[in-house]
């Protein structure tokens, strides 16, 4: 019995229903949702079918031939119908904004040809038969279309001479996560802005939020004088003056003094820089004069109209030769003028600002009511010039005492160690207020007696090794655990501390930051004897912390070691006599 024939389908159709039927076969044995698979390549056999072939162009020839190309599938949205010829007007791809081929980003120089730029308009072909590369071998658009514009540059360097080929393709995007329909064409290129004239201003006003012409907001924006003022400086706003800002001048990208640096609300400064003066010019330089540095006057707070004036405090006179005088009225010499002299050969330029320091006290408003200056003027010669200048400031809250600090923030070494306890959990760290005896040391004596120094510390110093140490004369009488806590508590001192802060300049609320003080106790067992204490070892571990350029020593780990030994116990400490030195 004959086969039935199914029937012809055309060309086009044929074609897709094989890729179809085909593309089904593979997404059975993947076990993939076939609908999407069908789809996908269903339209993507359309696509093929509708897509352009490549231009490709020698340099040397004058006409073009198609060069055949692999199209890849691509997600549409579209549904499934029947293929027709696509027209020219059906494309859903817009049309490009930018020609790929008429773009070269290598073109530097303006009509001159760039090396090994294969797509400069200005380069020959003597020029493109000694280029050894294509710096830029592709030129494309935006790279999130599905389809879009390639230009592709090389060379044939099998040519005689060596020619540049260029190739314009349709480059399709690998990726199912693309940019197929743009419904919104002004998206591919930048709006033109509307520039105001005098037909349009009005209608720019009305839509501009930046702008207001009625009266009310005039009003609603006025200070009513009743309304309390609420400006204050906060941490790093800049110390306004009548006239401009409050200047501290620090080095910028080199050493050299840069005057136009603003000094910020509490921010303390210590900084140094080199000035480069030509001393005949001295007195023409404001920025050297007493006078530039305590004549503006800092605003209360920032748009007030209370003003603090800067009152100088001490003005000391360095000569040529280093020593130094303290003028003791001050008001009489504020403004002493800068004064070119002339000795011999040389040139000396006296009463140049050689440190200034100011002090400025603040309330817990962020209000400044008092500012101080120190200066240090000098004599300066041709032969020291480029010379140094010191700057510093510093904030004081008012009705406090400026407490000395170990370092800012790192430690400094020689300078004693911060610790203190915390008296219940929740609370901050206690300190005393001898700087000097919150972390102690046994001190030395020459009678080295322990019982005619208890009390006698030396504080702990950063960065220094200490050893001390006494002797104890025991008798028969005495108790082995009255001997043991008297030992004891000479070796710890009164008050022990808990914590020690890991910084010169740490705060004592910020109780997490401190460090935690490891307690040891290390005992010999050995029956019948006494247990007493004979060193106390403190092992402080440090490290260098922040900028390489400028590091902070901060502390780590702080352990306390108490070592005690074994001694033989009889009744009450008898044949015990003897001497004990405690480390």
């Amino acid at each position: 019995m004959p086969r039935t024939q199914p029937p012809r389908l055309p060309g086009s159709a044929r074609s897709l229903a094989a890729s179809c039927a085909g593309f089904r076969l593979v997404m059975e044995l993947r076990d993939l949702p076939p609908l999407l698979l069908l789809l996908v390549d269903c339209w993507a056999s359309m696509s093929a079918q509708a897509g352009d072939t490549p231009v490709v162009t020698t340099e040397a020839l004058s006409s073009t031939k198609p060069a055949p190309t692999t199209f890849r599938p691509a997600v549409s949205p579209r549904p499934h119908e029947t293929p027709r010829a696509p027209r020219p007007s059906s494309d859903p791809r817009p049309t490009p904004v930018t020609d790929v081929a008429a773009l070269c980003v290598c073109d530097l120089s303006p009509a001159l040809c760039d090396v090994n730029c294969c797509c400069d308009p200005d380069c020959s072909s003597v020029d493109f038969s000694v280029f050894s590369a294509c710096s830029i071998p592709v030129v494309m658009g935006d790279s999130q279309f599905c389809s879009q514009k390639a230009a592709i540059y090389s060379l044939n360097f099998t040519a005689d001479p060596p020619q540049r080929v260029f190739k314009l393709v349709n480059q399709i995007n690998p990726s199912i996560f693309c940019i197929h329909i743009t419904n919104y064409k002004p998206a591919l290129s930048f709006i033109n802005p509307e520039v105001p004239d005098e037909s349009n201003f009005d209608k720019l006003m009305k839509t501009s939020d930046g702008f207001s012409t009625n009266a009310e907001s005039d009003v609603s924006l006025t200070t009513k004088p009743d309304a309390p003022n609420t400006a204050k400086y906060e941490y790093g706003v800049h110390l306004q003056t009548s006239h401009s800002f409050l200047r501290f001048p620090s080095p910028l990208t080199s050493s050299l003094c840069t005057d136009n640096n603003p000094a910020a609300f509490l921010v303390n400064q210590a900084v140094k820089c080199t000035r480069r003066i030509n001393l005949e010019q001295c007195t023409e330089i404001e920025t050297l004069s007493l006078a530039y540095y305590s004549s503006p006057k800092i605003l209360r707070v920032p748009g007030s109209g209370t003003k603090v004036p800067i009152t100088v405090q001490s003005i000391i006179i360095q000569s040529l030769n280093k020593t130094l005088t303290r003028l003791e009225d001050t008001d009489t010499d504020v403004l002493r003028p800068l004064v070119l002299v002339e000795a011999g050969h040389d040139k000396i330029c006296t009463n140049i600002i050689l440190e200034v320091k100011y002090s400025l006290t603040y309330t817990n408003a962020g209000e400044i009511i008092k500012a101080d200056v120190f200066v240090l003027l000098g004599a300066v010669s041709s032969a020291m010039v480029p010379f140094q200048q010191k700057f510093e400031i510093y904030f004081i809250q008012q009705n406090t005492k400026p407490v000395p600090l170990s370092g800012n923030p790192g430690y400094v070494v020689g300078l004693p160690l911060a610790a203190g306890f915390q008296p219940q959990k929740g609370s901050g760290i206690m300190q005393t207020t001898n700087r000097y005896g919150q972390l102690t040391l046994l001190r030395s004596t020459a009678e080295q007696d322990c019982l005619a120094i208890a009390g006698i510390r030396t504080p702990v110093l950063f960065g220094y090794n200490m050893q001390s140490g006494c002797k104890l004369r025991l008798t028969k009488a005495i108790a082995c655990r009255l001997v043991a806590q008297k030992v004891e508590s000479l070796l710890k001192g009164q008050g022990f501390p808990d914590y020690v802060a890991p910084f010169g300049n740490s705060q004592a609320q910020d109780v997490l930051d401190w460090v935690p003080v490891h307690f040891i106790t290390q005992t010999s067992h050995m029956k019948d004897s006494c247990q007493l204490p004979v060193a106390l070892a403190i092992e402080v571990k440090w490290t260098k912390y922040g900028s390489l350029l400028n590091p902070q020593a901060k502390i780590v780990n702080v352990t306390a070691n108490l070592i005690s030994s074994s001694f033989p116990e009889s009744g009450h400490m008898k044949g015990c006599t003897g001497s004990l030195i405690y480390v």
